[in-house]
């Protein structure tokens, strides 16, 4: 039988994979099967059907259009896969997966999300029979231990010993609960798995409330992902219909019930307590610690909290032991880490490498290098609590230590990239500006602090910068750091410090000479028309919103600098390149 398998993630069903379908379902031959995946990573791609042939072969097909339907049934029925050629993926493009080392994407893309059969073939739920048939809750820790597997969602805390914290705390009461509030701009790491993978998800979390000693887990996942949440129900009603949740689990006398609830999607519950807070029905606010969530966390019980790709890591250590994943990555860093890689780049998509891989690795190997012949500047990884490292820092290697050392953070794996028509400074107000409206105001510091941040780099950027002003934002980022209650402030001013750490060119660009050097921020530009270019077409004057531009067909015309508004209308209607931006 040959299967046709079409990608309907997320970013699948926005290129429109769903058209495809429906029209693959018409031309459908007898001798084919028609189902479904989710994202295999490669989003730069989509729409994406794969073609299995009766011998398991791939024909990986991109770009797929509803009219290319016709050509892949006919390749299907006559088996002539030749048919499908044009529709191929290319070498080069290929080598974004190829390139890659999948543990936690390695289902991705791969079986279907809503069938619990296709996850079961894929070897689904065998770590979980044997954890509990086979192992002890201290055997699984250990083996969690062994293999050096550290928190995925931004600060790399070890996953064993917040396990054991938790199992050794007192109480008959505890839950084991997934962060899939996945709030930083750029991220899309665990959408993708959820959407695309949620048995493993769900299996991970057993094995983990089976290693603590809970009886409920709740995943706390953004309700602005309403397709995760559509298969991770799916996924829980069939893992309980075959016994892998609920009572006496595989018989084994193991209890555990799930459930889901949507977030409001406030960036501060990604701060584990502020997402407990948000959990009991209150406003996302971070707690004073300690105590603890492995001491009093959800309802004051203890609790654990890991992300969704720390929970993915999981069936997969305890299925082949925790020396399998140590054996990959660095020191102080253990086994593959996901990257939502945006921006600027050619091949924008997930990527899962292993540790001590270098960035440049990932961006101009794997990712392709730059797009539109501009040449990359920086990369901003982390999210807002993240920072920028410039190109001349590419050949570092992706581990906690090594990124920390940059001033960025690994975070939860967003990786945007930056070319030269980015401003600094302008990616720096970004980020403090998301930051600034989504701090829950609780503490003085990130509450005002963030907001004088933004108001001064808005100052900078409308070419109301003076003297002083860096230093000043040096000052306030330190009281902002040393100052906030949560990871929310502490991490705030990360954009702003590496920006002005390796940028600080622009940034005195800004403030002295009143340019930006990137050409992005408006109110910085200056436009006029170069007599020597000017063929008197009059295109530009025609284009100007404002009537700023002047003079008669067939000689040159000029811009009124008093009444430019700087909408570079005029140099996008000007072919001939006379309109100079500045």
């Amino acid at each position: 039988m040959i299967r046709i398998v079409v990608g309907e993630g997320s970013c699948g069903l926005a290129a429109g994979a769903a058209a495809v379908y429906d029209e693959l379902q018409t031309v459908l031959p007898a001798n084919a099967k028609l189902s479904i995946t989710g994202c295999v990573g490669a989003c730069f791609l989509e729409p994406i059907v794969d073609v299995y042939g009766e011998d398991g072969a791939l024909f990986r097909c991109v770009h797929v259009a509803p009219e290319d339907a016709q050509t892949i049934a006919d390749a299907a029925e006559s088996g002539d896969f030749a048919l499908l050629d044009k529709l191929l993926i290319t070498p080069e493009d290929a080598e974004f997966l190829s390139r890659q080392t999948r543990v936690a994407l390695r289902h991705c893309g791969v079986i279907d999300p809503e069938d619990i059969d296709s996850y079961l073939a894929a070897g689904g739920y065998q770590a979980l029979e044997k954890a509990l048939k086979e192992m002890t809750p201290e055997d699984v820790i250990e083996t969690i231990k062994v293999s050096g597997l550290a928190g995925r969602g931004g600060a790399g805390f070890p996953t064993w010993f917040k396990w054991q914290a938790a199992r050794d705390s007192k109480g008959e009461e505890k839950y084991m609960i997934c962060n899939a509030d996945e709030g930083d701009p750029g991220a899309f790491m665990d959408r993708a798995v959820l959407e695309s993978d949620p048995h493993q998800v769900l299996e991970g979390m057993l094995i983990g409330a089976y290693a603590v000693g809970a009886r409920e887990a709740v995943i706390y996942v953004r309700a602005e992902y309403p397709l995760a949440i559509v298969r991770l129900k799916k996924a829980i009603m069939h893992a309980r219909e075959r016994g892998f949740i609920g009572k006496n689990i595989l018989g084994t006398g193991f209890d555990c019930e799930f459930r889901i609830k949507a977030g409001a999607g406030a960036f501060v519950c990604g701060e584990e307590t502020a997402l407990i807070e948000s959990l009991e029905g209150n406003r996302g606010m971070p707690r004073l610690k300690p105590p603890f969530p492995a001491e009093a966390g959800y309802w004051r019980k203890p609790s654990n909290i890991n992300n969704v790709e720390t929970y993915a890591n999981v069936s997969w250590i305890i299925k082949r032991g925790g020396e399998a994943f140590a054996a990959m990555g660095t020191e102080g860093s253990k086994g593959t880490k996901v990257f939502a890689v945006s921006g600027k780049v050619k091949r924008g998509g997930l990527v899962e490498v292993k540790m001590g891989v270098t960035l440049r690795d990932v961006i101009f190997g794997i990712a392709g290098g730059g797009r539109d012949g501009k040449a990359i500047k920086a990369v901003q990884l982390g999210g807002p609590s993240g920072g920028c490292v410039p190109e001349s820092l590419f050949d570092t290697v992706i581990d906690y230590k090594s990124l920390s050392a940059t001033g960025a953070i690994m975070g939860s794996g967003g990786m945007v990239v930056l070319d030269e028509t980015t401003c600094m400074v302008g990616i720096a107000k970004f980020f403090l500006d998301f930051t600034t409206r989504e701090s829950c105001g609780k503490c003085v510091p990130c509450r005002i602090g963030t907001k004088r941040l933004n108001e001064t780099l808005a100052r900078i950027i409308n070419g109301e910068g003076r003297e002083g002003d860096v230093e000043l934002l040096e000052e306030l980022c330190g009281a902002v750091k040393d100052g906030a209650l949560c990871g929310l402030g502490q991490t705030a001013p990360n954009p702003v410090l590496t920006t002005i750490r390796y940028f600080r060119d622009e940034y005195d660009a800004h403030v002295r000479d009143k340019k930006c050097p990137a050409h992005e921020c408006r109110a910085l530009l200056t436009y006029s028309i170069d007599p020597e270019k000017c063929v008197g077409c009059s295109a530009c004057s025609r284009g100007c919103p404002a009537k700023a531009i002047s003079g008669e067909l067939k000689k040159t015309f000029s811009i009124d600098p008093a009444v430019c508004v700087k909408c570079g209308a005029c140099a996008s209607a000007c072919r001939f390149g006379a309109v100079k931006v500045e």
